[in-house]
């Protein structure tokens, strides 16, 4: 099967729309297969800066069917807003489609949201877009699928049935009740507008799979804020990891074969959480301002960190990472030392995995590598032998010490500004 799997391995951020979209160029179908609109992935083409939140990055790619798929929890409103924005760019959105069995975000969900993060003693750091409360109706059979959404009698069964219910969970919470027949009113709109966009995904997945067609499967977030595989309860509600593509894109686990990881050349985070790497000098903020730090969702600042090869290892170990996409090395042009952690300190043991205790983990102290940094401006560069030495050196460390090779390397936004390296040439995938 000639696919391939794009995940954060880090906390997200890491710049999956940029991969993905250099690497829809050559695919038939991009399919993004968990989260909703709590992602936010930034694509810039020509000096254009598009955040797209539900919609797969291989938008901008003409012939490039887009399918938003069934592990996906999808807000009507946020995704018929993207639609427009796109349409006013000028766009072209005929070739997105929203598998049929996709839930649907309600309102009531995002006020949930809200309510559930002002009373945890830890605050999770959510986007408040009602992601965690749809997955939970889904987990609890109490959600809608998009095929039953755009059908009316089912839909208005649905809400008809489920409101008490919700008004019930409103009340406990000091929220708002909702009333039935504007939550009808206002959702029979939306599911009009949608239903050109819902249809099943099945067979179209399962026959570009058996020609051998290029999929690409698109994750949102990053490793480290999986359900199960992340910093719990610091996480999102889905899993971003390659583990997560067979159930969120309805495909057979064969269908998992390169698996590129995303990575800053450091590390970011948003929200609450362990974070061993962060730091807070001068440094971090000319990374910051650089590398325009601050979340495509919520305009939040990032925090900053060195960057961390354990959680690589982490994210490598957890999605069977084949090479890495190095994004963003531009950011540490100018800067005197360069540092890499390679393992943690913890309870004066060195140690080489992620605690499952956040407890644990709050307490890990990193073990950096100081390596030169590079003065020299990577603009125009186009091959890996023309880089500084010293930023080769900083790759070959990472390589070495997680095991997997780079095969991508980003020096800035734009298409022309990636580097092929040996690994990414053998996957053939622009022939």
């Amino acid at each position: 099967m000639h696919t391939l799997t794009i995940i954060g391995a880090q906390w997200g951020d890491e710049g999956k729309g940029k991969i993905t979209d250099f690497l829809a160029r050559h695919a038939a179908l991009t399919v993004r297969f968990q989260g909703g609109n709590n992602a936010g992935h930034t694509i810039t083409l020509k000096d254009r800066r598009f955040a797209l939140h539900l919609i797969p990055s291989g938008v901008f790619t003409q012939g490039c069917v887009n399918i938003l798929g069934q592990g996906m929890v999808i807000n009507p409103k946020a995704f018929l807003e993207e639609i427009a924005m796109l349409k006013k760019a000028g766009i072209a959105t005929k070739n997105i489609v929203i598998s049929d069995r996709a839930h649907v975000v309600l309102p009531y969900h995002q006020r949930f949201d809200e309510a559930l993060e002002a009373i945890r003693i830890d605050k999770v750091g959510t986007t408040f877009r009602g992601i965690g409360p749809a997955y939970s109706d889904k987990a609890t059979r109490l959600g809608i699928r998009m095929a039953d959404f755009i059908q009316d009698e089912t839909r208005k069964a649905h809400i008809e049935a489920l409101v008490p219910h919700v008004n019930r969970q409103s009340e406990g919470l000091g929220l708002p009740l909702s009333d039935v027949k504007q939550l009808q009113d206002d959702m029979a709109v939306l599911a009009t507008e949608l239903k050109p966009f819902v249809k099943p995904v099945g067979d179209l997945l399962h026959h570009a799979l058996y020609e051998n067609k290029k999929v690409l499967f698109e994750g949102a977030q990053g490793t480290m804020l999986c359900l199960d595989n992340g910093t719990y309860p610091f996480v999102t509600s889905s899993s971003p990891t390659a583990a997560g593509v067979p159930l969120g894109a309805g495909v057979p686990p064969q269908a998992v074969t390169e698996v590129i990881g995303v990575v800053k050349a450091y590390t970011t985070r948003v929200g609450a959480g362990a974070f061993p790497t962060e730091f807070n000098d001068p440094i971090a903020e000319q990374i910051r301002q650089v590398g325009r730090e601050y979340g495509t969702t919520t305009g939040r600042p990032r925090r900053i960190g060195w960057l961390d090869l354990v959680v690589l290892k982490h994210a490598a170990r957890t999605s069977g990472i084949t090479q890495w996409a190095l994004m963003l090395v531009d950011v540490l042009q100018n800067i005197d030392m360069l540092r890499l952690c390679t393992h943690y300190r913890l309870n004066g043991q060195e140690i080489d995995h992620v605690p499952a205790s956040m407890v644990q983990y709050a307490q890990c102290e990193p073990v950096y590598t100081d390596l030169q940094g590079f003065k020299t401006s990577l603009e125009g560069i186009s091959q890996f032998e023309d880089l500084p030495e010293p930023l080769k050196a900083y790759i070959h460390k990472i390589e070495t010490v997680t095991g997997v090779p780079v095969g991508l390397i980003s020096t800035g936004p734009e298409r022309n500004q990636t580097i092929r390296c040996h690994p990414f040439h053998q996957l053939d995938w622009e022939v």
